[in-house]
């Protein structure tokens, strides 16, 4: 039985242009695909299919066209390999050359320079442009929307055609001021130069998928009962069931997510979180799949496996985020649809006005209308943003930030305002004894009796105070320990003392003083109070002074009391407070944020989840992965340190700054060289050049910003 709306994803060469990828998502929306998505750049096409039986009629259709469907697997296989287009270019170029160069020497008596000696060169070469750009163009042509390719056919067949007939028109002495089967040669071969070079470029701003696809293992030790004695044997990393005990050891791969059952080990996170310190694991702590054991040995329970571990997630988000145009690639995609036709009236105007109003003779007057159609290079335009936003992209997600999209790129470098949540965002969300006050006791019986009291407790403050004074060695021995939720814990000591440890609800008839956080009570006597504090996350005010260096305003918004939230915004920085706000208030403070200025807000993706929808860019913290995926657009893997966000704007922001240089580069060259071959300054073979390297020069730009030093 067919299953329905499946993800699709086909691995297509020959693409080489924007309008190329128009033509693919035309041609697959036909046949009944959605949500197609064809980007050229990495020559994959991804759709949903309502049912797998139309899909072998997809992928015909995008065959009719003149493009070529490989499967991964295959995808893989040649990997490293020689590609096609790499083939055909090395194929024409001896032919190429020796055309090139005979046409130098004027004799017409040197056999180089016989007609069909000449034609003989360059029908190898016309044959592969055929093979390369005529299917395609007129695949494309027959769908409504003219490719690239159209003006290399033409331009290529022009000269060819030409040079034919002059072939039988003209006697032996004049025949070759009509032949350019050179140029026909040229022209071919200096295009397919440049999609090689393309190919191989474009290849550099998709290294953070590949680099993030090697963290996969390729096997893992299982532990297993064999003739009732435990043995240890390799599995193939797709074949790891969830639950399976893993052998992990020191220098290896972790590979899937799991729980440490037994062992310690330091492992290094870097790749997924950005974090250069390794973290320490002991049992009952989560490991990540695709990181790497650096000292120690552990055994491992699978839980998450294949598609659902924590890194093939991170994979998909990223391909998906490189998926998605920013609104500023919507002009390069505008024109790029028009771009064609227009060249081919200007072409077709420059040779009209050449050979009747100024009366050039019918060869100079073709050689411009040649030259205009190589000069032009939709190409760049449409490699302009994807490349930048590929690298941009791919640069944050090796720093362990996963951005959501292009979109989300350009939002958040036009972001001039951040909203801050406090308790799991700018604090760890445990709490540190700041002040202990005493009454008739010592300070090291009060950490004694919090130490042990406080064990029998579940509340998060009670966690994180017996965590702080873990290092205490009692000598007060209590029994009878009894927890009320709401109020606190009570117990008895050998001696029939009675102590309390809670709120200020078991301390309210005996002080009226509750703006405490913990109160300790020896035989219904207050002995001593307790006032605690959030631990501040890492970095969070170098953090928000580099925002501020960067022009952006910072406020927080919490539940908090406005006294703590407002003493918490002084030492950390931010500007502006927002303290005792319900989730509903919250929601309304960040609409009205947004309507004044372009504002982003930090959550920690659990509670915060309406709020980060409701601001322009939403950020989360990793620490709550699937919710902070599904509610914000940019997350930050590095859950205790802040120093990310403002690293993640300045690449949102040149990434911005390099998608428009880019479109300059690709609008600039497009207005200038066209009117330069218009007026017959610029012989076809020198435009093929200049348009192979255009797009070199867009992609170089792009890659640039993986190196840039961000200020």
């Amino acid at each position: 039985m067919d299953q329905p709306n499946q993800n699709i994803t086909l691995h297509i060469e020959g693409m080489d242009c924007a309008n190329c990828a128009s033509g693919i998502t035309k041609s697959l929306q036909k046949n009944g695909m959605e949500n197609v998505h064809v980007d050229f750049a990495t020559g994959e096409a991804v759709f949903y299919i309502k049912n797998k039986s139309t899909l072998q009629s997809a992928i015909k259709g995008i065959q009719s066209l003149g493009y070529k469907v490989i499967d991964s697997k295959l995808k893989e296989e040649n990997e490293g390999k020689m590609s096609s287009i790499e083939k055909r270019f090395y194929f024409t170029l001896p032919f190429t050359i020796v055309l090139f160069f005979s046409h130098m020497i004027f004799s017409h008596e040197f056999v180089l320079n016989q007609p069909f000696v000449q034609l003989t060169l360059c029908l190898p070469v016309f044959t592969i442009g055929l093979m390369q750009f005529g299917k395609s163009a007129f695949g494309s042509v027959k769908i409504g929307i003219p490719n690239m390719d159209v003006l290399i056919f033409i331009g290529s067949s022009a000269a060819f055609i030409y040079s034919i007939i002059g072939m039988y028109l003209y006697d032996a002495h004049e025949t070759h001021n009509y032949l350019f089967f050179e140029t026909t040669a040229t022209i071919i071969t200096l295009v397919l130069l440049g999609n090689v070079l393309e190919h191989r470029s474009v290849k550099q701003t998709t290294t953070a998928i590949k680099d993030l696809s090697a963290l996969n293992v390729n096997t893992a030790k299982i532990v297993g009962l064999q003739f009732g004695k435990e043995v240890i044997t390799e599995i193939n990393y797709k074949d790891i069931p969830v639950g399976a005990i893993l052998q992990v050891n020191s220098g290896d791969k972790i590979p899937v997510d799991g729980e440490i059952i037994s062992g310690e080990a330091s492992v290094d996170e870097a790749m997924l979180t950005g974090e250069s310190m390794p973290s320490e694991k002991t049992i009952a702590d989560k490991v990540i799949g695709g990181t790497i054991l650096m000292n120690g040995n552990f055994r491992m329970r699978a839980e998450r496996v294949g598609n659902d571990t924590t890194l093939s997630k991170i994979i998909d988000l990223v391909k998906k985020a490189q998926q998605a145009k920013p609104n500023i690639q919507k002009l390069g995609d505008k024109i790029s649809a028009i771009f064609v036709p227009v060249v081919l009236g200007i072409s077709i105007l420059t040779f009209c006005i050449s050979y009747f109003a100024f009366d050039i003779t019918l060869k100079d007057a073709m050689m411009r209308s040649i030259a205009v159609l190589v000069i032009s290079c939709p190409c760049a335009m449409g490699l302009a943003t994807p490349t930048a936003v590929m690298v941009g992209i791919g640069r944050a997600a090796k720093r362990g930030i996963l951005i959501k999209g292009g979109n989300t790129l350009e939002e958040f470098a036009q972001i001039k305002h951040i909203i801050f949540d406090k308790t799991g965002t700018l604090t760890t969300g445990e709490f540190k004894i700041k002040n202990i006050v005493c009454y008739n006791s010592t300070e090291q019986e009060v950490k004694e009796i919090l130490f042990q009291l406080e064990q029998h407790s579940s509340h998060p403050i009670a966690k994180s105070i017996v965590k702080e004074l873990q290092n205490t060695n009692p000598t007060i021995i209590f029994s009878n320990a009894n927890e009320e939720k709401g109020l606190g814990v009570s117990a008895v000591d050998t001696n029939k003392n009675e102590y309390k440890v809670g709120s200020y609800k078991i301390a309210k008839e005996l002080t009226k003083d509750e703006s405490h956080n913990v109160y300790v009570i020896k035989n219904n006597a207050l002995i001593a109070t307790v006032d605690l504090e959030d631990e501040i996350k890492a970095n969070v005010k170098e953090s928000i002074q580099a925002l501020k260096m960067q022009g952006i305003k910072s406020t927080l918004l919490s539940g908090d009391s406005f006294a703590k939230c407002d003493a918490f915004a002084k030492k950390v920085g931010i500007d502006k407070v927002f303290a005792e706000q319900s989730p509903e208030q919250k929601l309304t403070a960040v609409e009205l944020m947004n309507s004044q200025t372009p504002t982003a807000m930090v959550g920690d993706g659990i509670n915060d989840a309406p709020a980060l929808a409701k601001a322009r860019v939403g950020i989360s913290l990793g620490n709550a992965t699937q919710v902070a995926i599904q509610s914000a657009q940019i997350i930050l893997l590095k859950n205790n340190d802040l120093s990310s966000l403002a690293e993640a704007h300045l690449i949102s922001k040149h990434t911005l700054i390099t998608i428009k240089q880019n479109l300059f580069w690709a609008f600039f060259y497009n207005v200038v060289a066209i009117p330069i071959a218009a007026l017959g300054f610029l012989n076809p073979m020198f435009g093929a050049l200049a348009m192979a390297f255009s797009d070199v020069i867009v992609i170089g730009n792009s890659i640039r910003l993986k190196t840039k030093k961000l200020k």
